[in-house]
């Protein structure tokens, strides 16, 4: 069986269980501590970071990019009979979705306004970028879900975590990305795709009093952080 190396907060991992999940493959999954990794983990992770996803041979992948490439490859496609050209243009849209994930972890874990809304204002240029693309949907190619979809999963997801718990969304701007993230979320695989504590840990991490989000995203209001803010790039 397919094992899946994991840091629970991370959406990364989130991906490529999604992917795993879309396809009904069965597999395991072992969470490592960041702050603690252990010897036979940097043994086969050259970055040092998840996820990595070990075959049933015993061979080690890095990278989610690479990671959902080769589950594609050893299982039947999502959506049958695309062109080359369509494959391609797919894999790129995925990897402009994974190249926002730590930006939307900054975003979440801002302190300030200030913060909130310098970190925001990069992110919302990919979602102005996909709300262009998107079509009568459901999904991002039509009717079926596909590797866009799964890729864009963590960052909708989280999205609209951030909107039930402080009120702000995102995608206010967006309705064809809201529309996007509702059918999506309407399926149930978020909810496949992390762990039994993931909410109370994201809550933790992105929604606590310290967060501009998580004190409910006031913009009138006047703060002044306590602490360093963390290092989100090791805790995404």
């Amino acid at each position: 069986m397919i094992k899946i190396v994991s840091f629970k907060l991370c959406p990364f991992v989130q991906r490529v269980t999604g992917m795993l999940a879309a396809k009904d493959v069965d597999y395991e999954i072992e969470y490592i501590q960041l702050n603690n990794k252990p010897k036979w983990f940097l043994n086969i992770s050259p970055n040092g970071q998840v996820p990595i996803l070990i075959t049933e041979e015993g061979e080690a992948i890095h990278e989610s990019d690479a990671i959902v490439e080769y589950i594609d490859e050893i299982t039947e496609p999502l959506v049958p009979g695309l062109t080359a050209v369509q494959r391609a243009r797919d894999r790129a849209w995925g990897y402009l979705a994974s190249k926002h994930y730590i930006p939307q972890c900054s975003t979440m874990r801002s302190e300030d306004k200030e913060g909130f809304i310098k970190h925001l204002t990069g992110l919302s240029k990919a979602f102005e970028k996909v709300e262009a693309k998107l079509g009568s949907g459901p999904f991002f190619s039509g009717e079926k879900m596909g590797n866009v979809d799964i890729a864009w999963l963590p960052l909708l997801h989280r999205a609209q975590l951030v909107t039930d718990h402080s009120g702000y969304d995102m995608f206010e701007n967006f309705p064809k990305v809201s529309a996007w993230q509702k059918a999506l979320l309407e399926t149930g695989l978020p909810e496949k795709t992390v762990s039994e504590d993931f909410l109370e840990r994201f809550f933790n991490m992105y929604l606590a009093k310290e967060t501009f989000l998580g004190r409910g995203a006031n913009f009138n209001e006047s703060y002044t952080p306590m602490e360093k803010p963390r290092n989100i790039s090791s805790l995404c």
